[in-house]
């Protein structure tokens, strides 16, 4: 669990932030959208929004090259332009090259420091490249920032798990379900480390709980037979 959470973490950080390009197309047939997008653009002069939309269709099509490609021609016209740097990052958190994701995440905080989920993605960015320690300076700062972030407390707790810190995630997963109680992801992952600490007792407790809050007791079976073991 503690792997399926971290690639969790690391894929939907990114996409939290939708506001940033909110005049993105909706539309579900993105293919299509790219074609038509393709022709604006090529019978127009430049246009910014235009080609944010393109990137943004790009990654619906999983297109991560692309994606940073036209990512790239508008920052080199707007060169702090917050979407473009912040969804570069993304796209290249999917090609593996953390690298370049931290140095665009380290970019945008530059232009906008407050920016919350750029440093939650920076900070999970950084927990890949190795960098703990920075990572977790980073967190702190988020939930300084937002302290009604489940988000941000799970992915401390994720961290600290990652660094040995158990006592200290166990409490991070706890705040996580309190300020969401019924995602179903904090609850296992507080429980499966509770079993790694065998301590089945409060693991159960923890369950319990859960199902007294509205988590499906279904979606909880496999967990609750590991408190049994």
């Amino acid at each position: 669990m503690r792997n399926y959470f971290g690639h969790r973490i690391l894929m939907t950080l990114v996409l939290i932030s939708h506001f940033l390009i909110s005049s993105f197309s909706q539309s579900p047939n993105w293919r299509d959208t790219l074609t038509v997008l393709n022709k604006q653009i090529a019978q127009s002069q430049w246009s910014t929004d235009l080609h944010l939309r393109k990137a943004n269709a790009n990654l619906q099509l999983k297109q991560w090259q692309y994606a940073v490609e036209e990512y790239a021609l508008v920052l080199q016209h707007e060169a702090r332009n917050p979407a473009a740097l912040f969804y570069r990052a993304y796209a290249y958190t999917h090609l593996r090259r953390f690298d370049l994701a931290r140095n665009d995440l380290n970019d945008l905080l530059m232009v906008l420091p407050h920016h919350f989920e750029a440093r939650l993605s920076l900070a999970v960015v950084l927990q890949q490249l190795g960098r703990k320690q920075e990572a977790l300076d980073h967190l702190n700062q988020a939930i300084q920032q937002s302290p009604d972030s489940a988000v941000a407390y799970a992915a401390r707790a994720n961290l600290e798990r990652d660094m040995k810190q158990d006592e200290a995630a166990l409490y991070d997963w706890q705040k996580a379900e309190e300020l969401s109680p019924k995602d179903p992801t904090y609850v296992v992952s507080h429980v499966d480390l509770l079993l790694v600490l065998e301590r089945r007792k409060e693991a159960r407790r923890v369950l319990d709980a859960a199902v007294s809050r509205g988590v499906p007791r279904g979606m909880l079976l496999e967990w609750y037979a590991k408190c049994k073991r």
